[in-house]
């Protein structure tokens, strides 16, 4: 049981270092894709063949 008041405030700190780093990425705008690979898939150019 002793082990236990180790591991709670060690997962909490854990999970609040995962919530800060996606908050983080978030704020820098890590997750913007303006084109997004939802329209880039649709388009033929450069398909068949290397960009000139």
């Amino acid at each position: 049981m002793e082990v236990l008041a180790f591991l709670i405030p060690v997962s909490l700190l854990l999970g609040a270092l995962g919530l800060v780093a996606f908050l983080w990425a978030l704020r820098n705008r890590q997750y913007d894709d303006p084109k997004g690979d939802a329209e880039r898939i649709l388009s033929d150019e450069w398909d068949d063949q290397p960009k000139p």
